[in-house]
Protein backbone atom coordinates (compact mmCIF):
# COMPACT_ATOMS: atom_id res chain seq x y z
CA UNK A 1 0.00 0.00 0.00
CA UNK A 2 1.54 3.06 -1.26
CA UNK A 3 1.11 6.36 0.90
CA UNK A 4 -2.27 8.86 0.12
CA UNK A 5 -1.55 12.11 -1.63
CA UNK A 6 -4.18 13.33 0.95
CA UNK A 7 -1.28 12.15 3.92
CA UNK A 8 1.37 14.84 2.58
CA UNK A 9 1.44 18.55 3.06
CA UNK A 10 3.37 20.12 0.72
CA UNK A 11 5.58 22.94 2.31
CA UNK A 12 7.50 25.45 -0.18
CA UNK A 13 11.01 27.05 1.61
CA UNK A 14 11.26 30.71 0.73
CA UNK A 15 12.19 31.89 4.45
CA UNK A 16 15.82 32.79 3.78
CA UNK A 17 17.25 35.96 3.70
CA UNK A 18 18.42 36.20 -0.39
CA UNK A 19 21.85 36.71 0.45
CA UNK A 20 23.32 35.61 -2.51
CA UNK A 21 20.72 38.01 -4.50
CA UNK A 22 21.74 40.76 -3.01
CA UNK A 23 19.19 40.38 -0.28
CA UNK A 24 15.84 40.61 -2.21
CA UNK A 25 13.22 38.00 -1.44
CA UNK A 26 14.11 35.01 -3.59
CA UNK A 27 10.64 33.65 -3.63
CA UNK A 28 9.05 36.44 -5.20
CA UNK A 29 11.43 36.49 -7.92
CA UNK A 30 10.02 36.42 -11.39
CA UNK A 31 10.38 33.07 -13.10
CA UNK A 32 8.19 32.52 -16.44
CA UNK A 33 5.82 35.45 -15.40
CA UNK A 34 5.20 34.51 -12.24
CA UNK A 35 6.86 34.95 -8.41
CA UNK A 36 9.20 31.68 -7.82
CA UNK A 37 7.32 30.57 -4.82
CA UNK A 38 4.08 30.89 -6.43
CA UNK A 39 5.24 28.94 -9.55
CA UNK A 40 6.55 26.05 -6.75
CA UNK A 41 3.10 25.95 -5.05
CA UNK A 42 1.64 25.54 -8.73
CA UNK A 43 3.75 22.69 -9.81
CA UNK A 44 3.62 21.00 -6.20
CA UNK A 45 -0.54 21.05 -5.64
CA UNK A 46 -1.51 18.25 -7.91
CA UNK A 47 1.29 16.21 -5.99
CA UNK A 48 -0.17 16.93 -2.32
CA UNK A 49 -3.23 16.92 0.08
CA UNK A 50 -2.28 20.43 1.17
CA UNK A 51 0.10 23.73 0.82
CA UNK A 52 2.04 25.53 3.08
CA UNK A 53 4.36 28.32 2.84
CA UNK A 54 7.63 29.07 4.85
CA UNK A 55 8.63 32.72 4.58
CA UNK A 56 9.85 35.21 7.25
CA UNK A 57 9.57 38.61 4.66
CA UNK A 58 6.41 40.17 2.57
CA UNK A 59 3.87 37.48 4.60
CA UNK A 60 1.17 39.90 2.77
CA UNK A 61 2.63 38.95 -0.80
CA UNK A 62 2.73 35.40 -0.42
CA UNK A 63 -0.69 34.65 1.53
CA UNK A 64 -1.91 36.34 -1.91
CA UNK A 65 -0.40 32.83 -3.02
CA UNK A 66 -3.31 31.32 -1.12
CA UNK A 67 -1.89 28.89 0.70
CA UNK A 68 -1.53 29.32 4.39
CA UNK A 69 2.18 31.42 5.21
CA UNK A 70 3.83 30.89 8.36
CA UNK A 71 7.20 32.48 9.47
CA UNK A 72 10.47 30.38 11.17
CA UNK A 73 9.84 29.79 14.79
CA UNK A 74 13.62 29.90 15.38
CA UNK A 75 15.34 33.27 15.04
CA UNK A 76 17.91 35.14 13.02
CA UNK A 77 17.16 33.30 9.74
CA UNK A 78 18.25 29.69 11.03
CA UNK A 79 18.33 28.18 7.93
CA UNK A 80 16.01 24.90 6.08
CA UNK A 81 15.78 22.93 9.18
CA UNK A 82 13.21 26.21 10.40
CA UNK A 83 11.56 25.77 8.00
CA UNK A 84 11.17 21.76 8.50
CA UNK A 85 10.61 22.52 12.14
CA UNK A 86 7.76 25.26 11.44
CA UNK A 87 6.09 22.71 9.09
CA UNK A 88 6.07 19.76 11.30
CA UNK A 89 4.81 21.81 14.03
CA UNK A 90 1.99 23.01 11.76
CA UNK A 91 1.87 19.49 9.45
CA UNK A 92 -2.01 18.11 9.77
CA UNK A 93 -0.92 15.27 7.86
CA UNK A 94 1.03 12.33 8.21
CA UNK A 95 3.89 13.46 6.09
CA UNK A 96 5.57 16.81 4.98
CA UNK A 97 7.09 17.18 1.88
CA UNK A 98 9.80 19.93 1.61
CA UNK A 99 10.36 21.75 -1.23
CA UNK A 100 13.00 25.19 -1.85
CA UNK A 101 11.40 28.03 -3.43
CA UNK A 102 14.28 28.36 -5.52
CA UNK A 103 14.16 25.13 -7.93
CA UNK A 104 11.41 25.57 -9.85
CA UNK A 105 11.59 22.95 -12.76
CA UNK A 106 11.31 20.45 -9.94
CA UNK A 107 9.87 16.84 -10.98
CA UNK A 108 6.37 16.55 -11.46
CA UNK A 109 6.47 12.98 -10.06
CA UNK A 110 8.70 13.82 -6.91
CA UNK A 111 6.21 13.22 -4.14
CA UNK A 112 4.97 9.87 -5.73
CA UNK A 113 8.46 8.55 -6.02
CA UNK A 114 9.66 9.95 -2.48
CA UNK A 115 6.47 8.35 -0.84
CA UNK A 116 7.08 5.06 -2.68
CA UNK A 117 10.46 4.94 -1.26
CA UNK A 118 9.73 5.49 2.15
CA UNK A 119 7.12 3.43 1.88
CA UNK A 120 9.31 0.33 0.29
CA UNK A 121 11.90 1.05 2.77
CA UNK A 122 10.03 1.61 5.84
CA UNK A 123 11.97 4.82 6.00
CA UNK A 124 11.06 7.96 8.11
CA UNK A 125 12.75 10.57 5.42
CA UNK A 126 12.92 10.17 1.69
CA UNK A 127 15.39 12.36 0.13
CA UNK A 128 15.78 13.04 -3.50
CA UNK A 129 19.32 12.85 -5.04
CA UNK A 130 20.36 13.84 -8.87
CA UNK A 131 23.04 13.80 -11.08
CA UNK A 132 25.63 16.76 -10.84
CA UNK A 133 28.46 17.40 -13.37
CA UNK A 134 31.37 18.61 -11.88
CA UNK A 135 33.35 21.66 -12.85
CA UNK A 136 36.00 20.16 -13.88
CA UNK A 137 34.44 18.46 -16.75
CA UNK A 138 34.03 14.67 -15.09
CA UNK A 139 31.07 12.62 -15.52
CA UNK A 140 28.22 13.36 -13.09
CA UNK A 141 27.94 11.94 -10.05
CA UNK A 142 24.79 11.76 -7.92
CA UNK A 143 24.30 14.08 -5.03
CA UNK A 144 21.89 14.13 -2.04
CA UNK A 145 19.12 17.30 -2.42
CA UNK A 146 18.58 17.35 1.20
CA UNK A 147 15.91 20.86 1.20
CA UNK A 148 13.89 17.98 -1.04
CA UNK A 149 12.78 15.90 1.79
CA UNK A 150 9.41 13.77 2.84
CA UNK A 151 9.39 13.98 6.37
CA UNK A 152 7.23 12.07 9.02
CA UNK A 153 5.33 13.96 11.18
CA UNK A 154 6.71 11.89 14.19
CA UNK A 155 9.94 13.40 13.81
CA UNK A 156 8.97 16.40 15.11
CA UNK A 157 10.24 16.13 18.98
CA UNK A 158 13.81 15.23 17.69
CA UNK A 159 14.06 17.95 15.29
CA UNK A 160 13.11 20.08 18.24
CA UNK A 161 15.89 18.65 20.75
CA UNK A 162 18.24 18.65 17.60
CA UNK A 163 17.45 22.85 16.92
CA UNK A 164 17.70 23.23 20.27
CA UNK A 165 20.85 22.10 20.64
CA UNK A 166 21.71 24.58 18.16
CA UNK A 167 21.53 22.09 15.12
CA UNK A 168 21.34 23.79 11.61
CA UNK A 169 22.60 20.85 9.00
CA UNK A 170 19.74 19.33 7.60
CA UNK A 171 22.28 15.93 6.62
CA UNK A 172 23.72 16.05 10.13
CA UNK A 173 19.77 15.46 11.49
CA UNK A 174 18.52 13.18 8.98
CA UNK A 175 21.59 11.26 9.28
CA UNK A 176 19.90 10.33 12.93
CA UNK A 177 16.98 8.44 11.10
CA UNK A 178 16.19 5.94 8.86
CA UNK A 179 16.09 7.33 5.34
CA UNK A 180 15.42 6.66 2.06
CA UNK A 181 17.89 8.21 -0.62
CA UNK A 182 16.03 8.21 -3.81
CA UNK A 183 17.60 8.59 -7.11
CA UNK A 184 16.33 11.06 -9.82
CA UNK A 185 18.11 9.46 -13.04
CA UNK A 186 15.98 7.57 -15.00
CA UNK A 187 15.71 7.72 -18.44
CA UNK A 188 13.23 10.72 -19.10
CA UNK A 189 14.16 12.27 -15.91
CA UNK A 190 14.66 16.07 -16.68
CA UNK A 191 19.06 16.70 -16.45
CA UNK A 192 18.44 20.35 -14.84
CA UNK A 193 15.10 18.92 -12.84
CA UNK A 194 17.02 20.23 -9.20
CA UNK A 195 18.97 23.14 -10.61
CA UNK A 196 18.67 26.24 -8.55
CA UNK A 197 18.99 29.76 -8.75
CA UNK A 198 21.16 31.13 -5.96
CA UNK A 199 21.54 34.96 -8.03
CA UNK A 200 19.79 36.56 -10.29
CA UNK A 201 22.30 35.43 -13.13
CA UNK A 202 21.53 32.27 -12.33
CA UNK A 203 17.88 32.39 -11.99
CA UNK A 204 17.93 34.50 -15.69
CA UNK A 205 20.09 31.18 -17.17
CA UNK A 206 18.01 28.96 -15.99
CA UNK A 207 14.40 30.72 -17.30
CA UNK A 208 16.60 31.28 -21.05
CA UNK A 209 17.31 27.63 -20.91
CA UNK A 210 15.27 25.34 -24.00
CA UNK A 211 12.79 23.06 -22.51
Amino acid sequence: MTIPVQDITGLVLAGGRGSRMGGVDKGLQSFGGMPLALHALLRLGPQVGELMVNANRNLAAYEAFGAPVWPDGLADYAGPLAGFLTGLERCETPWLLTVPCDTPLFPADLARRLADAAEAEDAEIAMASAPEAPEDGAPAVLRPQPVFCLLHTALLESLVRFTRDGGRKIDAWTAQHRTAVVPFDRPGDTPDAFANANTLAELHALQARPR
